[in-house]
C-alpha cells in the first residue's frame, strides 16, 4: 500500500510539474522591458540579436528545464516504486529519458496563445499596411504606424520590422522577424518582391488578407468537422456495452435456450 501511495504522489507531483512547466516569467519581468528605452538611432539594425528575436515567444515563454527534468525524475521514480527491485531501477532510467523528452515536445500554453494571436492578427495587419500605404507612407513608417495600432505579441513584432527597416537595416533582415508567424510568410515574400522590382505592395497586402481569412475560415470550419467525428468515439464507448448487454445478450440467450 505504501508503494502505491509513494508511485502515486510522485505521479501526481510530476504532473504538477509539467503543467507548471510552461508558465512565463513573472509580471515584473514583463514590466522590466515595456520600461526598457526602444534602440536609438546610434544602434545598428544589425545589431540586434537573434535569440531575442521573439521577444516573450518560444525562447523565453518555453518550457523550464529543470521542471521538465523533475517531472521526467519523479516518473522514473514512479516505475521503480511500482515495479521493484532491479527491473525497476533498470526501467526507471529509460522512463526518465522518454518522459524528458515528450514533455520538452509539448507546446506550452503560453507560446501556443502567442501563436494563435499573431495569426489572427495578421489579416487585420495586412489590411491596415495597406491602407497606410495606399495613404502614401513609406514602408517603414508604415510598419510602424501598424506596429503603433496594433496590441499584441505581432505589433512587437511589426516594431522591430519597422524599426530594423528606419535604421538603414536590408529587407531580408528586417521581415525576417516575421518569420516564427503561421501564413507571414507570403506577407515576407510580397514586401521583398516589391523591394527588389519595385512593384506596388498595397494591392498585395489586400489580397493577402483575403486569402489569410478564407484560409481562417477553411481551417474553422474542418476543426469543427474533425470535433463532430472525435465525439463519436466516447458515445460509442459510453452506448455500444449498454447495447450489447440490453440489447443482443438477451436475444442470444432467449436463442441459446430454445436450442438447447
Amino acid at each position: 500500500m505504501s508503494r502505491t501511495v509513494l508511485a502515486a504522489g510522485c505521479l501526481v507531483a510530476a504532473a504538477l510539474l509539467a503543467a507548471t512547466a510552461g508558465v512565463g516569467r513573472r509580471p515584473r519581468h514583463r514590466l522590466r522591458e515595456l520600461n526598457s528605452p526602444p534602440p536609438g538611432p546610434r544602434q545598428p539594425a544589425a545589431g540586434l540579436p537573434a535569440d531575442t528575436t521573439d521577444g516573450e515567444g518560444q525562447r523565453r515563454a518555453g518550457r523550464r528545464p529543470d521542471a521538465v527534468r523533475l517531472a521526467a525524475g519523479l516518473g522514473g521514480v514512479a516505475v521503480a516504486v511500482v515495479v521493484g527491485g532491479w527491473p525497476g531501477l533498470l526501467a526507471a532510467a529509460p522512463t526518465a529519458i522518454l518522459l524528458d523528452r515528450a514533455l520538452r515536445r509539448i507546446e506550452p500554453p503560453a507560446v501556443r496563445k502567442r501563436r494563435l494571436r499573431e495569426a489572427a492578427d495578421l489579416p487585420l495587419a495586412a489590411d491596415l499596411l495597406a491602407a497606410a500605404m495606399r495613404a502614401g507612407a513609406p514602408v517603414d513608417r508604415s510598419v510602424l504606424a501598424v506596429a503603433e495600432a496594433l496590441d499584441g505579441p505581432l505589433a512587437q513584432r511589426l516594431g522591430r520590422v519597422g524599426r530594423t527597416l528606419l535604421l538603414g537595416g536590408g529587407p531580408e533582415e528586417a521581415w525576417s522577424q516575421l518569420g516564427p508567424v503561421s501564413g507571414a510568410e507570403r506577407l515576407t515574400a510580397a514586401a521583398l518582391r516589391s523591394s527588389h522590382s519595385g512593384a506596388a505592395l498595397a494591392g498585395a497586402l489586400t489580397r493577402l488578407a483575403d486569402d489569410l481569412r478564407a484560409d481562417r475560415a477553411t481551417a474553422a470550419e474542418a476543426s469543427a468537422r474533425r470535433a463532430g467525428v472525435l465525439v463519436v468515439l466516447p458515445l460509442g464507448l459510453c452506448f455500444l456495452p449498454a447495447f450489447i448487454l440490453a440489447g443482443l445478450v438477451p436475444v442470444i440467450v432467449a436463442v441459446l435456450g430454445d436450442v438447447l
